[in-house]
């Protein structure tokens, strides 16, 4: 979900103006959220719902290209794209998809984008458009029985990876060096044995990110330890480091990442059943995963999506089926900031955050 270039540049003033206003307006937003009672006064931001016209999807795949433009990926063969800031969405999905459960989606900007869907066998697909929607291309099909493809990022506009869950024995990776066009397996030699029952989730897009050109991590779950998997040479070779998130059990583990850089990261996740509490659902790395600390006062509930605030070294935003949670302090303390129910939060160089959830829901912070 992390969106890649830089936010389109126009030469008419009119609209470069209207940019820099509406970048600096979000920018005092930001400023505002994270400032706490001290802009009291000042109207409290908050997700602003955007009207999708989809009652009956969830979109676990979101990609904020800027405060303008943003694409969504959900159940049904959903994908959705506005180009006005959420005023009015248009339906973009690839034709014949509708029994395909998309839980990803990476845009490079408002033309061109790579879309995941997720299942066994078959049902996991890669596809790529770059007019905007009005025309995709198949570009994977899983032909494995034994995979299912959960999460993918991309370094750059050409090169990115996408992850399945373990097949004997250790996790597989897709990687592509033409923006998504094509995609080949890479050999597991570099990668460790997955743990019994070890698995990532596919529940935000966000189980696999990246940070420069070569970086990414891979969340898991579902084994005796969550842990994150680090690669340093494009998934060619990889670490794992145990996290102190709850594991041991299917409905448990790290759900999501986010780097600031290849350094800071923050890993949010629990247990995802409404029934069970998530204690210890938060950690914070120093040292680009190499050893995870829990946060000291986490996220109090389940959060399966989350995200750095833009040009912040210190704040971030976390997500899930319960409310919205803001940490200020680079992943030590967190406090909820809103109740509404999210899946997954993307944040854009421009000063701009989305998120996006179940029953159609899509929003933007304003105030």
């Amino acid at each position: 979900m992390r969106r890649l270039g830089s936010t389109r540049r126009s030469g008419r003033t009119g609209r470069t103006s209207r940019t820099v206003t509406a970048g600096v307006a979000c920018a005092a937003a930001l400023a505002a959220l994270t400032a706490g009672s001290a802009h009291a006064a000042a109207p409290a931001p908050h997700w602003a719902l955007k009207n999708t016209g989809t009652p009956d999807v969830r979109f676990r795949g979101l990609a904020a290209v800027d405060r303008h433009t943003a694409w969504l990926a959900g159940t049904a063969g959903t994908v959705l794209r506005t180009g006005d800031g959420g005023t009015t969405w248009h339906n973009v999905s690839p034709p014949g998809a509708g029994d395909l459960q998309f839980r990803d989606v990476e845009a490079f900007d408002a033309r061109s984008a790579v879309v995941l869907a997720i299942g066994e066998g078959e049902a996991s697909r890669v596809y790529r458009t770059d007019d905007g929607g009005a025309s995709w291309t198949e570009s994977f099909r899983n032909t494995d029985p034994a995979a299912f493809y959960d999460c993918m990022t991309f370094f750059d506009r050409r090169h990115g990876l996408a992850m399945s869950d373990p097949v004997d024995g250790r996790f597989r990776i897709l990687s592509t060096g033409d923006g998504g066009r094509s995609w080949r397996v890479l050999p597991d030699t570099g990668m460790p044995p997955a743990l019994d029952g070890e698995a990532g989730f596919a529940a935000s897009g966000q189980c696999l990110v990246a940070s420069g050109p070569k970086d990414a991590w891979l969340a898991t779950g579902g084994g005796a330890h969550a842990r994150v998997l680090h690669t340093a040479d494009r998934g060619l070779t990889w670490t794992a480091a145990d996290t102190p998130v709850p594991a041991g059990d299917p409905a448990k583990g790290v759900f999501a990442l986010a780097f600031r850089d290849r350094a800071h990261g923050l890993a949010v996740g629990g247990d995802y059943r409404p029934d069970q509490t998530s204690p210890r659902a938060g950690a914070v790395t120093r040292d680009g995963g190499r050893t995870w600390r829990s946060a000291p006062t986490p996220p109090p509930a389940y959060r399966s999506g989350v995200a750095w605030l833009p040009h912040s070294r210190t704040a971030a935003l976390a997500v899930g089926p319960t409310g919205t949670d803001l940490t200020t302090d680079g992943g030590s303390t967190w406090r909820t900031v809103d109740t509404g129910s999210y899946d997954t939060v993307d944040c854009t160089p421009d000063l701009s955050c989305w998120a996006a959830g179940e029953q159609g829901r899509a929003a933007r912070l304003e105030r």
